[in-house]
């Protein structure tokens, strides 16, 4: 849970940046928060699903 918490709080600060940075009008909250999780989500690095098969390590 705390991981999911830091997640939303990076998609908050991101979201407010670009609502900041946008011309007038402004869009809506939902447009902006939706914009900040995908570029979050692209940064992120992948996430590891557990051992490969065919694992060459020995």
């Amino acid at each position: 849970m705390e991981q999911e918490s830091s997640v939303d709080e990076q998609i908050r600060t991101r979201a407010y940046y670009l609502w900041q940075q946008a011309p007038e009008p402004k869009g809506t909250p939902e447009q902006y928060w939706e914009q900040a999780r995908d570029e979050i989500e692209k940064e992120a690095p992948p996430v590891e699903s557990g051992p490969v098969s065919g694992d060459t390590m020995k």
